[in-house]
């Protein structure tokens, strides 16, 4: 009896091969600076830490709900009024254990075989492999360098079709970095009228309150024809915590709850304590992150630059800058591994992102400013040594 064809033919997460190799090396006695994970190297802020242990202190280690602790629901459904002005219901949240979870979740309850989903490209590297695992088809439409790695609405219209279920958006973009602009997600919402079965919009906000320019928008400021994704692992630095949520249409309620019971029962239970008192506690600790990832983001933009690397159009959310590296090698695979044997730094390869990301290199800045500082450092001694002419 041999091995799942969907579980054979799944395509590796290369940023996680790029950060094995990179603790290989370590292990090895090899200085690394890590830039190619996405996970804040910050430490969860004490006042979550301190719900915790109260948690558990008191031995609330039973199970919840499926759906998910009643206070945290209402606390997620009061973060979107008081951010957003939006109304939320809580009987329409689940909470979940982590995002990526409730992604396969979502895509199950979402799709039948051969139904299409709409992605960017360059897009998060996991999103088609969700999609394909549960039948579905991604749809990848192009987003470019030279517009900020905007969606254009057009052209996502002239890829929906008969079998299109969704259209899936996020922003601030991984591995762009990118805000998509209010008046394109006005426009996106309107290729998805609310008539029900869809098709719907998808938004993975799980970046949200990582804003360094402008501002972002929920899909639910345009339209309830929409699932929200979001999660307290990037803003909060909770990320081995494993909590995220899914709002969902009312009628896909019961189906993601079926799914939660059997594969899941419920989230973390100290956990979701320990979320309640980020959203409604934590506000000034996400700022004082925020303020930091800014800085950083700036010396990274300006060394990377001074290093002959083109940015047309700053990263203003997340912390991610994807930029163009065919000028050094067109094979960005090769050239990530051979930076990391090379200097001790980690960046990841941006086919790992689609088709679109092939030619680019992404650089996290989930790492310390003087750490930052040494890696650009090293990247000006790699290029003087392979690539002079450059």
């Amino acid at each position: 009896m041999g091995v799942s064809c969907r579980a054979k033919d799944i395509p590796p997460f290369i940023v996680m091969d790029v950060l094995e190799r990179a603790q290989e090396l370590a292990a090895a006695g090899q200085d690394i600076i890590h830039l190619e994970v996405g996970e804040p190297d910050f430490d969860t802020p004490p006042v979550i830490v301190e719900a915790a242990i109260k948690a558990l202190r008191d031995g609330r280690t039973h199970y919840t709900h499926s759906l998910g602790l009643r206070e945290l629901r209402e606390a997620i459904a009061e973060h979107y009024a008081g951010r957003y002005g939006v109304e939320v219901d809580p009987g329409r949240v689940v909470v979940t254990a982590g995002t990526s979870p409730a992604m396969l979740m979502m895509f199950a309850a979402l799709l039948e075989p051969g139904q299409e989903v709409i992605i960017s490209d360059p897009h998060y590297a996991c999103y088609d492999n969700f999609i394909s695992f549960v039948g579905g088809a991604p749809v990848r439409v192009p987003v470019r360098e030279a517009e900020g790695f905007q969606y254009r609405p057009a052209e996502i219209g002239a890829a929906m079709g008969p079998n299109t279920k969704a259209v899936m958006i996020n922003s601030p973009a991984n591995p762009t970095g990118q805000l998509l602009s209010a008046e394109r997600m006005a426009a996106i919402s309107e290729l998805a009228p609310g008539k029900a079965g869809g098709p719907y919009i998808i938004s993975d906000e799980i970046y949200h309150g990582l804003v360094y320019e402008g501002q972002e928008h929920s899909i639910l400021e345009f339209t309830d024809n929409a699932f929200v994704l979001d999660g307290f692992s990037k803003r909060y630095a909770m990320c081995g915590w494993r909590l995220g949520y899914i709002i969902a249409p009312a009628n896909y309620l019961r189906p993601l709850q079926k799914m939660q019971q059997n594969f899941a029962i419920c989230a973390p239970s100290m956990a979701q304590y320990a979320a309640v008192a980020a959203l409604k506690q934590a506000g000034p600790d996400v700022e004082r992150m925020r303020q930091v990832y800014a800085a950083r983001r700036r010396a990274i933009v300006d060394g990377l630059r001074a290093l002959g690397f083109a940015i047309p159009v700053e990263p203003n959310g997340a912390f991610y800058v994807l930029t163009r590296c065919d000028h050094l090698d067109p094979d960005d695979y090769r050239l990530a591994f051979h930076i990391l044997e090379e200097t001790g730094v980690a960046i990841a390869p941006g086919r790992d992102f689609g088709p679109g990301g092939q030619g680019f290199l992404r650089f996290s800045y989930c790492n310390s400013l003087e750490n930052i500082e040494r890696a650009l450092a090293r990247l000006a001694d790699y290029l003087a040594r392979f690539y002079p002419d450059a």
